[in-house]
């Protein structure tokens, strides 16, 4: 097999994989809008029926969720405990950047939950949680519209654009 031969081959297999890892980070990046929705939803009903303490409150969310999402409300939970900021919302922004990286979409909406957590009274709190869980929702609706088909053509777009290239060295 001659070294064009060879070379296309890998130009094919790389565009393909650009294709199929854009893929994949729009999944990933569905799984962690799930996680943040259903750890919303859970501080709603933990601050509405138990009161429960800020840094409690972060470590079951936490416990509930994984990956990132669980990565952020654990260190979120060691922040306040620490005391190292002087708000929530600074610790929130201490816990992100000890935390994987994540989409912009999903660190500002950690951003805004870090705004509201304990800057108003209960009922201002649960209403800033309602607001949040909509916000977390319509992102979630506008990712997963049409998000298969979108998929599928991230990945062909990949081979496609990889078998191009390689016709035109060849």
């Amino acid at each position: 097999m001659s070294s064009k031969w060879i070379g296309a081959i890998f130009i094919i297999v790389g565009c393909g994989g650009c294709g199929f890892s854009a893929a994949a980070a729009s999944r990933r990046e569905t799984r962690m809008l799930q996680g943040l929705l259903r750890a919303v939803r859970l501080m709603e009903c933990e601050l509405q029926y138990k009161l429960s303490p800020l840094p409690d409150l972060c470590r079951q969310a936490g416990q509930d969720t994984f990956g990132t999402v669980r990565e952020v409300f654990v260190n979120l939970a060691r922040e306040l405990d620490w005391q190292t900021e002087s708000d929530v919302r600074s610790c929130m922004a201490e816990a992100i950047e000890k935390s994987r990286t994540m989409p912009r979409r999903i660190r500002s909406l950690f951003l805004q939950l870090g705004a509201s957590l304990g800057r108003f009274d209960l009922s201002g709190q649960l209403k800033e949680l309602e607001r949040l869980r909509a916000s977390c929702e319509m992102e979630l609706q506008t990712l997963t519209n049409h998000q298969e088909t979108r998929l599928r053509s991230y990945q062909t777009l990949g081979l496609c654009a990889g078998t191009a290239l390689a016709i035109l060295f060849l």
